[in-house]
């Protein structure tokens, strides 16, 4: 692949820096349900995953989790977000420098997107093209997001350039053929895919 026909952003812990704050909230959330989730155990079960994921896996071990769970869990994210949510340095420049069609798919709900986009002054690089697991039958690690994304911006997934930060991202963007390899955000620069790498405001080969 010489050039991507699309590049497919993560949002949280790609272009903002999210995880550990939503992680926190999650566990608050479920500390008050009586469930013991420690941030670090969070980030290793939940990373990239939805609201929904969460909702299967403690449903699973017998666990259910009250209705208000997701509006209580948004609520106490859109508060931590508009406190505290920074973009991942040095990812405006890159997004303004980008010629290529880009989009976000996330596992996010669109309305978290939109506002942490928003927040951190990311939302002018997308405009509407944001497609989360809202809009699919199967969220990550499932390929479908990447599918749909793919389709609706009218490009080959075996010619797509997916940047994620989680292990569900990666396997999904893998399934889907699309390139993927995992993006290190505290441990170099911004690495992308396969062939491709994204370093300060360049897109070029490895």
């Amino acid at each position: 692949m010489t050039q991507p026909d699309l590049i497919i952003f993560d949002c949280d812990g790609v272009l903002v820096d999210s995880e550990v704050l939503s992680c926190r909230c999650l566990s608050k959330v479920l500390a008050s349900y009586g469930i013991d989730l420690g941030l670090d155990q969070a980030l290793d079960l939940f990373l990239g995953r939805s609201m929904t994921a969460v909702v299967e896996h403690y449903a699973a071990l017998g666990r259910p989790i009250p209705e208000q769970f997701s509006a209580e869990l948004t609520a106490g994210v859109r508060a931590a977000f508009t406190s505290a949510l920074c973009p991942i340095e040095g990812v405006s420049s890159v997004l303004e420098g980008l010629q290529i069609p880009h989009c976000v798919a996330s596992s996010s709900d669109v309305d978290r997107v939109s506002l942490s986009l928003s927040l951190t002054g990311l939302a002018q690089h997308f405009d509407n093209r944001l497609y989360t697991s809202q809009m699919v039958e199967r969220g990550k690690p499932a390929p479908d997001l990447f599918f749909y994304a793919a389709e609706r911006m009218q490009a080959d997934p075996r010619r797509t350039l997916v940047i994620e930060d989680s292990i569900s991202g990666v396997t999904a963007a893998t399934i889907n053929r699309a390139t993927a390899k995992r993006f290190f955000v505290r441990r170099g620069p911004i690495v992308c895919s396969g062939e491709w790498r994204i370093f300060g405001e360049r897109i070029g080969r490895i």
